[in-house]
């Protein structure tokens, strides 16, 4: 076999091609047949790993182009895209993701889908399909299935294992049932159910190494210390509205303003610029020190009856002094509301 570099040792030359971004790994895989197995190897992703070549990436899923995710690299203010998930369910929405083991995890959900003709919705209301997205070899993956078709869930990661809770399964019934994912065994195990449930979505944030499950118009939260342990109700009191993590610190939007919010406290941070008011549908996510307000639609004015969706893509740095809203590239593909938005370390 000829050296990946000629002149290099194998080993010298992994951590170089190591170095190359995502964003060019489809153009390194076409030069020859043994940089594309290199690229693919379990060995790349470690190496990526010892020489600080690791990336933070923004995955996006919006409700147009159908079941299509886009990558944001920060660094290099560019957008990928990538296959279409091959997900049987039209228009896939409600459902959880997150990214653990170098890799986006999409679970659960239903269709969003309308019939053009009738005016119905499909009836695929929750599932418990489980797909995995590897940005290494480019291909989705069906996982094994969770044990409970589900919708509208908590979903966050534990030590690196996936936590999902709550929700709405099939005939929208309102569900207490909770399970872990082990990404290596690839298997679901149960973990005790939630103390309460609510007919209400709800949604989840790892906060100080615990999943917090919160319920939509609700002070209560219920909170998973341990995966062995049971589940406890607390009265944070935290605001209600769009929330995000950054370096450990939950950030929440609410009356125009985004707030730092700690367990008892508050504090706030800047005004909601005033051109997004009239903005609904938008995913917000925290990426390095930055907050992002991603996508979404305008909504219809008192004299407008249209609806524009976004690709827009606003940050905020939250910990600088003066913090102030600054525009990245818009998302090349996806527009209007986002249904998906998680960060991928690979």
């Amino acid at each position: 076999m000829s050296a990946l570099i000629e002149g290099l040792p194998d080993a010298v030359s992994i951590r170089c091609l190591a170095r190359v971004p995502l964003y060019l790994h489809p153009n390194v895989q076409l030069v020859c047949r043994s940089w594309r197995g290199a690229l693919r190897s379990l060995e790349f992703s470690r190496v990526r790993h010892e020489v600080g070549a690791s990336e933070d990436l923004l995955c996006v899923c919006a409700f147009e182009p159908e079941n299509l995710w886009q990558l944001y690299d920060p660094r290099r203010d560019v957008w990928m895209t990538l296959p279409v998930l091959p997900s049987e369910i039209r228009h896939l929405a409600n459902f959880g993701v997150v990214s653990t083991a170098g890799k986006l995890f999409v679970l659960g959900g239903g269709s969003d889908a309308v019939d053009p003709l009738t005016g119905d919705h499909y009836g695929i209301f929750a599932t418990n399909e489980v797909w995995s997205y590897d940005p290494v070899s480019r291909q989705w993956a069906r996982r094994t299935s969770m044990l409970v078709p589900r919708a509208m869930f908590a979903c966050c990661v534990l030590d690196g294992k996936i936590v999902v809770a709550g929700g709405f399964t099939t005939c929208r019934k309102s569900i207490a049932k909770a399970e872990i994912y082990e990404p290596e065994k690839d298997v679901w195990v149960p973990i005790p159910d939630l103390p309460h449930t609510h007919n209400s979505a709800c949604s989840g944030v790892v906060i100080s190494g615990k999943v917090h499950v919160l319920h939509k118009g609700l002070s209560t939260i219920q909170v998973l210390e341990n995966p062995a342990c049971r589940w406890v109700v607390e009265d944070y009191g935290w605001l209600q509205g769009p929330m995000a993590v950054v370096r450990g610190d939950l950030y929440v939007l609410s009356h125009g303003f985004i707030f730092k919010q700690g367990r008892e406290q508050k504090k706030k941070v800047v005004a909601y610029a005033s051109e997004f008011q009239s903005r609904i549908g938008f995913a917000m996510m925290g990426l390095g020190n930055d907050l992002y307000v991603i996508g979404g639609v305008i909504g219809p004015g008192r004299w407008n009856l249209d609806i524009r969706p976004l690709s827009d893509v606003d940050y905020l740095t939250v910990r600088s002094e003066r913090p102030t809203w600054r525009m990245v590239a818009s998302m090349t593909e996806c527009h209007g509301s986002i249904l998906g938005c998680t960060v991928l370390t690979i």
